[in-house]
């Protein structure tokens, strides 16, 4: 009996652990966040982070490492909303997207999970850019950044034509080129912060942008399904 209790216990006081450590990281995350918006790379220093956060720079140097660890960690969380290990095309939402009978209702599907993502990450990845050109590390996370972006980009090419055809004169790859810049976060950025857009504004454009510029007008819609 003292054994099984003992386990029941010590099964306890981990879970608590797991737990306190999983707030301690979210918190942390959070505060990079803030202050890399705030304040850009070059401004948001480990130790503000970690004075935000209510921890010890060892402590975030124990849990993050480098300052460009922690913002890779802060984009990854911003992108899906929250901090399980999924990728983001691998979500549920997905699913939904590739069910859509139109290449209109598969965009807004899309639409809808883009802005969201832009809203809490397109501050985090332009502090990636504007540090890139001075740390070593920002510039390969810049470059990875962008490659996702691109696969992102395919995968929309891929699921729209599923519904609708290209137009005539624009290639697959000219297709994904498109999304990817559509995609920018520097243009929701000016767009929702300089020229003052409502999220709801972004993504009708967005879709909108991304209907007019790659489906064939003159091509039936058709449905097509595996």
């Amino acid at each position: 009996m003292r054994s099984a209790a003992a386990s029941v216990a010590r099964t306890y006081r981990s879970s608590r652990r797991e737990a306190q450590a999983r707030r301690t990281r979210r918190r942390i995350l959070d505060a990079a966040t803030t202050l890399f918006v705030a304040r850009g790379y070059a401004g948001a220093t480990m130790r503000s982070i970690a004075t935000e956060a209510g921890v010890s720079v060892p402590t975030l140097e124990l849990g993050f490492g480098t300052k460009a660890r922690l913002l890779k960690a802060a984009i990854d969380v911003a992108i899906v909303g929250d901090d399980e290990a999924v990728p983001v095309l691998e979500r549920g939402w997905t699913r939904s997207a590739l069910a859509a009978r139109t290449a209109e209702e598969f965009l807004a599907v899309v639409a809808a999970v883009i802005g969201p993502a832009q809203a809490r990450s397109a501050g985090l990845v332009l502090a990636v850019f504007e540090g890139s050109s001075i740390d070593g590390e920002l510039a390969q996370l810049s470059e990875q950044m962008i490659r996702q972006r691109a696969v992102t980009a395919r995968w929309i090419v891929d699921g729209m034509t599923r519904t609708a055809r290209l137009r005539q004169d624009l290639s697959q790859e000219g297709a994904v080129d498109t999304v990817w810049i559509l995609m920018d976060p520097a243009l929701f950025d000016r767009l929702t912060r300089h020229r003052e857009w409502s999220l709801e504004q972004y993504q009708v454009w967005f879709a909108r942008s991304a209907l007019h510029l790659l489906v064939d007008d003159a091509a039936p819609t058709e449905t097509r399904h595996p």
